[in-house]
């Protein structure tokens, strides 16, 4: 999952647009639907530079003091 051209900030943490093979494999993994998602816009700065479509997931990877990573998902509305 490349990250190409992503937002080069120390407070912004990285973001990837899963593929559709990907997004299906998450949603199935947990049993969700698209809808049972967060949302992020698909205007958000951090992830504008992907030009998202209505629909697909982010997978966020964020650094935490306690867990080492934390990994989120939403989706583009």
């Amino acid at each position: 999952m490349p990250a190409a051209e992503e937002v080069k900030h120390f407070l912004i943490p990285k973001h990837f647009l899963l593929s559709k093979e990907q997004a299906a494999e998450l949603l199935k993994k947990y049993n969700l639907t698209l809808d049972q998602l967060p949302k992020i816009s698909s205007n958000d700065a951090a992830i504008a530079v992907f030009d998202p479509q209505h629909g697909e997931i982010v997978k966020i990877v964020r650094d935490s003091p306690t867990a080492g990573k934390s990994v989120y998902f939403r989706r583009v509305i």
